[in-house]
């Protein structure tokens, strides 16, 4: 029980819309960022495309990006400053997140605050790299596909659109463990149900990571799937380690 006045309906929806005024706030500000540094962030993400290119001469491509219309290096300027901007503002708005629960946790759980904001940030940071990581292997992959005699020529929105939705799939998919820590805490699930459901869960986390996985090829897919199921035994061990320290009510 908390010594705090109940909030009523309307006042938890203010609430709800000045956390969401201030995490679209700082997507803005992450954005204005990311336009500043484009090009170094553009090349960034090109990196793998080109060296791929410079390696297999046989694909017939240079690691050029193309625009086929006015509009398309607009767009793609646009798309990575949004998705940027979400990935900057990540901190704020999992800070905003969790001060919009924290009313309805118990004081025992609301010490766990900055750990789980720490932890989710690591954790989106490692599933990125590991999607920037599998890039080449994806995109050998799929030109590999394309057939002998396709010359690879490939559209910057398009291009951009497909890596920057393999990085934020893998580091969405990679804080799925601190939301199974947190459903343990707060009851929702325990950890002797989570043993007991693990070949569902494996299974489960294959199935999702085959759907979330913009580019479909095998090596992303085991490489978003075999961490996350090891994430899974580690966060239900963390979970059964934390609710058994918890005094008994």
């Amino acid at each position: 029980m908390t010594d705090q006045t109940p909030m009523t309906v309307l006042d938890h929806l203010r609430e709800l819309r000045s956390r969401i005024i201030r995490s679209v706030l700082a997507v803005a500000v992450g954005m204005m960022g990311l336009l500043a540094f484009y090009d170094p962030v553009k090349d960034f993400l090109t990196r793998p495309y080109v060296r791929l290119c410079a390696s297999h001469s046989k694909f017939g491509c240079d690691g050029s990006l193309y625009s086929l219309g006015p509009l398309d290096g607009f767009s793609a300027r646009l798309r990575i400053s949004t998705y940027g901007g979400l990935v900057l503002a990540l901190p704020v708005i999992l800070w905003q997140i969790w001060r919009f629960v924290v009313p309805a946790l118990e004081k025992r759980e609301k010490r766990y605050a900055v750990p789980f904001i720490f932890s989710s940030i690591v954790l989106f940071a490692v599933g990125c790299s590991i999607a920037y990581w599998t890039l080449d292997k994806a995109l050998e992959f799929l030109i590999s596909w394309s057939g002998n005699d396709v010359t690879q020529a490939y559209q910057v929105t398009k291009y951009v659109s497909l890596v920057v939705l393999m990085m934020l799939a893998f580091g969405v998919g990679f804080l799925s463990p601190v939301l199974i820590v947190f459903l343990q805490l707060v009851g929702l699930v325990t950890p002797r149900t989570l043993t007991r459901q693990w070949r569902y869960a494996i299974m489960g986390i294959f199935v999702a990571a085959a759907l979330i996985t913009p580019s479909g090829d095998p090596f992303s897919l085991l490489a978003l799937a075999i961490p996350l199921s090891v994430l899974y035994v580690l966060s239900v061990i963390i979970g059964w380690l934390l609710v058994r320290r918890r005094p008994a009510s």
